[in-house]
């Protein structure tokens, strides 16, 4: 045998014994895996087998049951799902006549609802705190400094029971209630305009629905700027075409001696609470935001100056757009504490999940089924926040990490 042939078949022999040491300590490694996962569900399985016995030692039955029964009782706002007459369910306002099932969905709704108004909310105005920090103007930059240093070290409770007792029970009552453009402030409540659908089955109107709808998700996800300009535009065109042909319609609220009707109403409590998390969340997306604009090259600002744009263009078109680039996964921990953060509205008697759980628990007695329901919505509602910041992370930053 030559010496080639004779370093073949060593390349080959060393080839195989590598190749087959790869394979043994992959299956080494998903044999690790697959036993500590095994291992975590019989310690899970075994936690509740015990906790189900200690239950039925003392008379309490774990089911799930009682969400088949009837609530009961009421609950001072909220919508939730009921059957109708066509297959999908119809969104109504909930009655003590409902299910235990349905005052869950309502709390869910609730606290959704005052979720993502606070998410829109802290971004607008932690990002405008976080540029302000930066500002040229002294009164502003100290102005937007001591706003987050004197919200980021008090409790967020404490910031809550302020808005609700020392701010929001202190407007005017309804006879004097403050007006501004449709907009109704009282202590019953603020009342907004609202949108109402008038169009009913008309196939021009539902037929410009679906053109804004589809407008607006190109809007969102077309990568062509100039096309998202196009579909803004063709939105809002097919917008006022639904309104001018009647499909929709304002709904103003408005206000007597006693109460008002119309529009869309905000309790105090609500308000409060969206106040209160919309405050404290903006103050540390404004560090997060200003954080990011001192980490940009100083050359960025300089590149600016020289082509002779302005600050506030330097800001918006320059800075800004790499900014968010970057602070997206810190934004998604915000959302997602905030989320959470509105379990703190039943110290003003909000509705949300957590306070419904409480007066379930209470009525019924299946506390440790009421919180594993609980704690599963949250973790629901956190994973779907967690999946849209990364949908919109991988958008902003398509080519990732570089390697």
């Amino acid at each position: 045998m030559t010496i080639h042939e004779t370093s073949a078949v060593r390349g080959m022999a060393d080839h195989d014994h590598l190749k087959s040491r790869r394979l043994r300590n992959r299956i080494r490694h998903e044999a690790i895996q697959f036993g500590v996962i095994a291992i975590v569900v019989a310690l899970l399985g075994l936690l509740a087998y015990a906790i189900k016995s200690g239950l039925a030692e003392r008379g309490i039955r774990f089911s799930f049951s009682f969400l088949a029964n009837t609530a009961g009782f009421d609950i001072s706002e909220g919508w939730t799902l009921a059957s109708g007459e066509s297959f999908l369910p119809d969104l109504t306002l909930f009655s003590p006549d409902m299910t235990v099932a349905s005052a869950f969905v309502t709390g869910i709704f609730n606290t959704a609802k005052v979720s993502i108004l606070a998410i829109i909310l802290s971004t607008v105005l932690g990002t405008m705190l976080g540029v302000g920090r930066l500002s040229t103007n002294w009164v502003v930059r100290n102005l937007c400094f001591w706003i987050v240093e004197f919200v980021r070290n008090t409790p967020l409770l404490i910031q809550l029971v302020f808005w609700y007792f020392a701010v929001v029970l202190r407007f005017p009552p309804m006879a004097s209630a403050a007006h501004f453009y449709g907009l109704i402030v009282s202590q019953q409540g603020v009342y907004v305009p609202s949108l109402s659908w008038v169009g009913g089955d008309s196939m021009l109107s539902i037929a410009l629905a679906t053109l804004i709808l589809v407008s607006v998700v190109g809007a969102i996800f077309d990568p062509v700027k100039g096309m998202r300009r196009i579909c803004v535009a063709a939105a809002v065109v097919c917008f006022a075409l639904l309104f001018v042909t009647g499909g929709a319609e304002l709904n103003f609220p408005v206000a007597n001696k006693f109460k008002a009707s119309g529009g869309t109403s905000i309790s105090p409590e609500m308000a409060a609470l969206l106040l209160a998390i919309v405050v404290n969340s903006a103050s540390f997306i404004a560090e997060t935001v200003r954080g990011a604009i001192d980490a940009l090259p100083k050359s960025q600002w300089e590149a600016a100056a020289s082509l002779g744009l302005s600050r506030r263009y330097t800001v918006n078109d320059i800075v800004l757009p790499q900014v968010f680039r970057v602070v997206l996964p810190s934004f998604g921990n915000q959302y997602i504490s905030l989320t959470k953060n509105t379990a703190l509205g039943i110290a003003v008697g909000y509705p949300d999940l957590f306070n419904i759980y409480g007066t379930i628990a209470n009525q019924t007695g299946h506390s440790l089924e009421g919180i594993i329901i609980v704690m599963a919505s949250y973790l629901i509602l956190s994973w779907i926040i967690s999946t849209l910041v990364y949908l919109a992370n991988r958008r902003l930053n398509p080519t990732g990490v570089p390697r």
